[in-house]
Order: structure tokens, then sequence, then C-alpha cells
């Protein structure tokens, strides 16, 4: 009778703890360190109302189109070998030619459109899920269509 009682008294010390004590919730981790900072694209916004018109120039235009490329996210996404973009969730644009004649259009329009509005013309085989960059500033329109047409 003994034995039963202090099995029964250990018993009751055992779930007289389960649940008492507070939920344990893991802590942040402090991080220690900094991000790199990056770099803005060539053309700002300051200087967009004199070059909206006219378009990037020299070779500024197509690095700043590849700097563009990657900001806005589009080698996330995106296969490109220029950019040394690996992307899968969209078309391959290493092949935009094929995909402008199927479209029946000239590649640089193609391109333009597909920048702008992208639901305009949807590779097979992909969802319609590219967001519209028409509100990005013609001449970084510009300096994208440039980039990704001439891959330099």
């Amino acid at each position: 009778m003994r034995a039963r009682a202090l099995l029964l008294a250990g018993a009751v010390v055992v779930l007289a703890g389960c649940g008492a004590a507070k939920t344990a919730y893991p802590r942040p981790k402090t991080v220690e360190g900094s991000v790199p900072k990056q770099t803005a694209p060539a053309t700002t916004s300051t200087t967009a109302s004199t070059t909206t018109t006219a378009g990037p120039t020299g070779a500024g235009g197509a690095t700043s189109g590849k700097a563009l490329f990657v900001k806005n996210t589009c080698n996330t996404c995106h296969t490109y070998k220029p950019a040394g973009a690996n992307g899968k969730i969209g078309p391959d644009l290493d092949k935009l030619p094929q995909y402008a004649r199927v479209a029946k259009q000239p590649l640089d329009q193609f391109v333009r459109t597909s920048i702008v509005d992208p639901k305009a013309y949807v590779e097979k085989g992909f969802p319609p899920v590219m967001p519209s960059f028409a509100s990005l500033p013609a001449d970084q329109v510009d300096a994208l269509v440039k980039f990704l047409t001439k891959g330099t």
C-alpha cells in the first residue's frame, strides 16, 4: 500500500510539472555584420526627363540594361546567358527571336510589349504571372530592350 501511495504521489508530481511551465519559443539570433550596398543603375529619375525620348546612348545603354535586368529581379525567373541568369519560372530569354517570330512581331516591339504588358503574349507552357514593368521610365525600358535584343 505504501509503494502504491509513493507511485501515485510521484505520478502527481510528474503530471503537475507538465503544462505548468510557459511555452518556450525560439528567440531571434543577433546577426552581426552588414549587407553590401547595391549600386543604382546608370540612369536616375532626376535625369529621366531629359533622356526618356532619346534613350540610353553608347555602351552605357547595354550596361545599364544588364544592371536593370538584375535590379528588377528578371534573373530570378528567366534564363538569359548574357546576364548569367538561369531562372526556370519564366521563358528562356535566349529564345526571344523565336518567340517574336511565333507572335508575328518585330523583335524590339515584342520585347518592349513583353516588358510593359506581359500578358499580351504568354509563351506556351508558362503561367501568366510576370508583373508589368510599365511604371519604369522610358529610358530604362529602352535600356532593357537593347540589352535583351543585343545581348550585350
